[in-house]
């Protein structure tokens, strides 16, 4: 018995040398993701403000877990708060990797080559009267839907947010007419402050049209992380067949910061609105 105590003695006290090891790179962890989270958050020039919201969660979480490992050393109490504080979080990272793999799947199907009744362009943010990057990059994609199919109309939708001097609807109208789009071919919606009062706006005004969106197939070009999104919110405002004209960003830092918010802000359409 002696011997056999003997040589537990050596494992044990390595495996208290081990956890506090991994404490230790835990807290360590968590300053980083904090340090950087701060970073991204301040710096608003970057465009990825979320991504450091998420990395200040991520520290937060890093810490939270610190303490508990530290709690449930000695109480059994602790022991089931902790198991259970890991299984949320298993359980989110999981819906997490699931609403990703939808995003991206959606945003992936580029049907640009396929006909429509009409078109509606989803608005973003104007930088004064000029046109943000993320809405640039749906312009382009409407001019070349819009080119590929002369004879249908579209439907620019997006009112005037915080910033913007002119509504997001008469940006994008005066952008595509300087690269050549028909005036006569361009619907202006301009009061609409959200993805569903776009679709809902938008319906009278493509009836007038002659278009019926219950029935007719509706393009919508917007930017790729966005369109499983548009889709679930077309479908519940009555849009019987939606196109998704997928506009990616330039950038794989963009993407990766709107590909992360486009997995909460599914979470809120599903659960809110």
């Amino acid at each position: 018995m002696k011997r056999q105590r003997a040589k537990q003695r050596p494992l044990y006290r390595y495996d208290v040398y081990r956890g506090r090891r991994r404490g230790q790179v835990r807290l360590l962890a968590a300053g980083v993701c904090a340090v950087l989270g701060l970073l991204l958050v301040l710096i608003r020039g970057l465009g990825i403000r979320f991504s450091g919201f998420l990395l200040l969660g991520a520290a937060a979480l890093l810490a939270l877990s610190w303490l508990l490992d530290r709690l449930a050393a000695g109480d059994d109490r602790w022991r089931l708060v902790r198991r259970g504080f890991y299984g949320c979080v298993a359980a989110g990272l999981a819906l997490l990797v699931g609403l990703e793999v939808v995003i991206m799947d959606r945003g992936d199907s580029d049907m640009t080559s396929l006909p429509a009744d009409a078109v509606i362009v989803l608005g973003a943010g104007v930088n004064g009267t000029e046109p943000s990057l993320s809405l640039r990059t749906r312009l382009d994609k409407a001019l070349d839907y819009l080119e590929r199919w002369p004879d249908i109309p579209a439907v620019l939708t997006g009112g005037t947010g915080y910033g913007e001097e002119i509504s997001e609807a008469s940006c994008m109208y005066d952008y595509l007419t300087e690269h050549g789009v028909e005036p006569e071919r361009l619907i202006l919606e301009d009061q609409a402050s959200n993805t569903a009062e776009n679709f809902a706006f938008s319906e009278e005004l493509l009836e007038e049209a002659g278009v019926d969106p219950a029935r007719d197939t509706v393009a919508v070009v917007t930017n790729d992380f966005h369109i499983a999104r548009s889709e679930l919110i077309a479908s519940r405002e009555g849009y019987g067949h939606v196109v998704g004209i997928p506009a990616p960003l330039p950038w794989a830092h963009l993407e990766i910061n709107y590909h992360l918010r486009e997995a909460f802000a599914l979470v809120k359409t599903f659960l809110l609105d």
